[in-house]
């Protein structure tokens, strides 16, 4: 029992000392236990941490866990801290939401849909690490394909790309719409990842 309640409490630092996500894989190695055990210590902090009064729980984001504050205590935590989420222009959502969509996707396909160059706004998306080269498209001049990335998903708070709201023959602009408002919610959590 002791053994466990150290490994757990091991587990509780390390994700609590991370300014990222870690994997099921990151955190075994850490504590030096098998996935498996750990997915169970997991759910153990999990479920100790909404039983009880915490400003902080654990959450599933992209491809690991990590802590973040309650959305309750946003309030206290915006008066010690003062968040620089950096936004994203109209056009950059617009560009994301096709490349999230139809991935992977090659610059003149996007650049097609949206109907304007998007060399500028994609170095952006890659600079960012939203977006990057996932290999070559088969075709005259193996033009490079795109797709996103797990910042991608961290940065709208998704687990996975499955979690992308419904496509029901959408514009592109609703599309990026949705994601604005995605964008929105995830700079209200990055408020409370502050903590």
């Amino acid at each position: 029992m002791l053994f466990s309640e150290t490994k757990k409490a091991a587990l509780e630092c390390v994700l609590f000392v991370s300014v990222d996500s870690l994997s099921l894989a990151e955190l075994a190695e850490a504590i030096e236990l098998d996935e498996q055990d750990v997915m169970k210590l997991l759910d153990e902090l999990i479920s100790e941490y909404e039983k009880t009064i915490h400003g902080i729980r654990i959450v599933k984001v992209a491809e690991g866990y990590r802590f973040v504050t309650k959305e309750e205590y946003s309030c206290e935590v915006e008066k010690i801290l003062k968040p620089h989420v950096s936004k994203l222009s109209r056009a950059a959502l617009e560009t994301l939401s096709i490349i999230a969509y139809r991935q992977p996707i090659i610059r003149a396909e996007v650049e097609r849909i949206r109907g304007v160059g998007v060399d500028r706004i994609l170095a952006r998306l890659m600079e960012k690490n939203l977006v990057y080269e996932v290999g070559r498209k088969d075709t005259p001049g193996r033009p490079i394909l795109y797709g996103t990335t797990s910042e991608f998903l961290e940065y709208f708070g998704l687990e996975s790309l499955d979690k992308l709201p419904e496509l029901q023959s959408v514009s592109e602009e609703q599309i990026a719409d949705d994601l604005k408002i995605m964008q929105e919610k995830q700079e209200e959590r990055f408020k409370e990842d502050q903590n």
